[in-house]
């Protein structure tokens, strides 16, 4: 046996016809069936969390045609090489409420995953250069929809300026954010946004 036997995998995207099989054999059950039972909820925090990933890649042209790594120590990495951390909010949830959400960022530092390794970093950090904050903003579950870009706003800030500001702070509100200097953003200004941000480090 040697180590390559349990070396990482490389999974390809898939297209949505492969089919639940034995040995083989189709069951008539296909992979776009298994997307459309896990993921058609994309209110819900976690599928509204990858969907924000995947809203903002197409935002700053990142290639989205291999899979997403769950693993990675970041999120996206854009053409020019910048490094993005993505971290999503909502006001409305799936679940019956009694108010909106409070808004609430996750901005903890955090030790990298090296899936080569299997091992984690012994320094916790924030890993990206620039944090890209997306708020599913809008408040009327009648008409709520998260693939309207319409209805999300996006906070930019570098990693940075939390460093300076907000150094063990684990967390982070909206109102925080724009006292930082971040101010709400719509689909189509976030490319600039977060080559601005990553210019204008120290």
């Amino acid at each position: 046996m040697t180590d390559d036997l349990l070396g990482r995998l490389t999974e390809q995207s898939k297209n949505g016809k492969e089919e639940l099989h034995d040995e083989g054999k189709g069951l008539g059950v296909t992979v776009l069936d298994f997307w459309q039972w896990s993921a058609s909820d994309l209110v819900s925090n976690a599928t509204r969390g990858v969907l924000a990933e995947f809203i903002v890649a197409q935002a700053l042209g990142v290639p989205t045609d291999r899979p997403r790594d769950e693993w990675a120590a970041f999120d996206l990495v854009t053409p020019e090489g910048v490094i993005v951390e993505v971290k999503s909010a909502a006001f409305v949830q799936s679940w019956s409420q009694r108010e909106n959400s409070t808004v609430r960022f996750s901005i903890g530092k955090t030790a990298a995953w090296n899936a080569e390794t299997g091992l984690f970093a012994g320094e916790r950090k924030r890993q990206a250069d620039v944090y890209v904050f997306a708020l599913l903003a809008h408040k009327d579950k009648s008409t709520l929809d998260p693939l309207n870009v319409a209805q999300w706003r996006f906070y930019v800030l570098a990693s940075t300026v939390l460093e300076q500001r907000m150094r063990n702070q684990k967390s982070i509100a909206v109102g925080a954010l724009e006292k930082l200097g971040a101010r709400a953003l719509g689909y189509f200004e976030l490319a600039s946004a977060v080559r601005s941000a990553f210019d204008r480090r120290p």
